[in-house]
């Protein structure tokens, strides 16, 4: 029997037979469905990647307003198809540490405040136009610029300048850092033909594949490049088709639309596992659910309100209740054990008179307005709803505002005083205080304006003791419980969803979800 089934799973890696056949032959001989499973993907993982064909993804967080310009890429959608034909100068490696892309050497001087990257020679746009170093530089500079609207700009506010020097591009810093790299890897630095001064949203890139079809906040299709430098891109096409809603979007990979999703819903997660043809794959990390209130708006203005807002939220409820076991609880820092120099600190918990306390000492009275959707993290109105009840307890009256999905990243995130959001975390803590907590910072979506935390982020970055730069991140962290306007109940675990039309997962993958948002360049097609 087994050498019948050793057969069988051969015809099939070799597409000469279909996963149903084989599923019905392999239980006709006495296999179970999990076990032939498991014997087809040992048998494609011992062929290898297989080209050719479509792989169809099922993403959140698109919408209309989005563009194709990187330097405004607010989701997941956005992040997921400027991987398909852009790419950093180096990203996170897929065990931790960091891989060179475009950059095929990194050096620092000894004080790591000069850091240079060596171009890749031989790289060529999807445009025909050859990588230069000036592009580099191009790029850099726009998203540097005095009038842009990157999502980068907190990073690069600490660069005093930048230049290049035949094939190499050179940056100066103010301080020292030595995670300067790690920064490199954010999602909206890909290099763009002249840094994208010309066309930004031109989606023209060095990456895998070449964008034919962008309908914004519905569908794209990505052919292929055929001139690609790298060993991403197996399939011929990738399609990326945006729903947000859960329901459907769970629909959409149950019925076979799509071959991947991600944030499924934990409250769903266990269901969608018992599909015989779905793997549901859980990976711990940074990523957090957070309700996010100015810190410079009436009435979030008041630190006594925003700790009410803190000590009336039962997070232990909302970690059981809307994450069902797949994540862990937050404690008002966007920090958790998952970056390398974190420090424990004590656990902020539900109190009602704690929370009626400082409430009545901040002189507030009337209802405070919370907008959500789920487009915001799965299950956020049903957690605004919890966090309703809870603060109902220390007589707080929370009214809640649903938005439409569509449009809630430009048109409420960072925008409105107090809604619901999510943030899936970054490499460093100094990439994650840059990017939302910096003064300067344009994400700065808590309006988080502290001149002495500044001062601790730009000493951290410059100390090379790791002990002494440990303790400043751990006060940097309690200043922001205390003082900030993030209230974060917990911290998610990715969970993302593949058929066994696909193969080539790879498990704990660091970065986002989705293995960083590279899971359709990096799998491939086999039944």
């Amino acid at each position: 029997m087994s050498k019948e089934l050793e057969y069988l799973s051969k015809q099939f890696v070799a597409r000469k037979l279909s996963r149903r056949h084989f599923m019905g032959r392999a239980a006709a001989l006495g296999l179970t469905a999990a076990g032939a499973n498991t014997m087809l993907s040992s048998a494609v993982y011992a062929q290898g990647p297989v080209k050719g064909g479509t792989i169809r993804v099922g993403l959140p967080g698109g919408s209309t307003t989005d563009s194709l310009d990187p330097a405004t890429t607010t989701n997941s959608t956005g992040t997921m198809i400027s991987r398909l034909w852009g790419e950093p100068l180096v990203e996170l490696a897929p065990e931790g540490g960091l891989e060179n892309r475009l950059a095929e050497e990194v050096s620092a001087s000894p004080d790591a405040k000069v850091w240079t990257f060596k171009i890749r020679s031989g790289i060529s746009f999807s445009n025909g136009q050859p990588l230069t170093a000036d592009d580099v530089l191009a790029t850099m500079e726009r998203h540097a610029g005095e009038d842009t609207k990157s999502g980068a700009l907190g990073i690069m506010r600490g660069i005093t300048a930048m230049r290049v020097d035949g094939d190499k591009f050179i940056v100066e810093l103010d301080t020292p850092n030595a995670d300067l790299p790690y920064l490199m890897t954010d999602y909206h630095l890909l290099i763009q033909p002249n840094g994208g001064k010309d066309d930004p949203a031109a989606a023209i890139g060095t990456g895998p594949y070449i964008l034919k079809e962008a309908d914004m906040g519905v569908r794209f299709v990505a052919e292929k490049n055929p001139d690609y430098w790298g060993d991403m891109g197996h399939a011929d096409t990738i399609e990326v088709v945006v729903i947000n809603d859960d329901t459907a979007r769970m629909a959409a990979i149950q019925s076979g639309q799509v071959d991947m999703v991600g944030r499924v819903p934990p409250r769903t997660a266990q269901l969608v596992a018992r599909a015989p043809n779905i793997n549901v794959h859980s990976t711990p990390g940074p990523g957090h659910y957070v309700f996010i209130a100015h810190c410079n708006t009436a009435p979030f203005d008041n630190n006594d309100l925003r700790m009410a807002l803190k000590y009336g939220m039962n997070r232990e409820e909302m970690v059981e209740k809307i994450l069902f076991g797949y994540g862990s609880i937050g404690n008002d820092t966007p920090i958790n054990s998952s970056y390398p120099l974190f420090t424990e600190m004590e656990q902020r918990t539900y109190d009602p008179d704690k929370a009626k306390f400082h409430f009545d000492k901040s002189g507030h009275e009337g209802p405070i307005l919370l907008r959500t959707s789920d487009n915001s993290f799965p299950g956020a109105p049903d957690a605004s709803a919890l966090f309703q009840q809870s603060l109902s307890k220390a007589g707080i009256n929370l009214e809640i505002k649903r938005e439409p999905n569509d449009g809630y990243w430009s048109e409420v995130w960072n925008a409105q005083p107090f809604c619901t959001s999510y943030w899936s975390g970054r490499p460093t803590q100094d990439q994650m205080y840059s990017t939302a907590y910096l003064s300067t910072a344009d994400w700065n979506d808590t309006r988080f304006f502290n001149e002495q935390f500044d001062q601790m982020l730009l000493a951290a970055r410059g100390e090379l003791d790791e002990a002494k730069r440990t303790q400043i991140y751990a006060d940097m962290g309690m200043l922001l419980h205390n003082e900030g306007g993030l209230i974060c109940p917990m911290f998610n675990d990715f969970i993302d969803g593949t058929t066994n039309r696909v193969a080539g997962w790879v498990e704990n993958h660091k970065g986002f979800d989705l293995m960083n948002f590279y899971a359709p360049m990096k799998m491939w097609v086999v039944g």
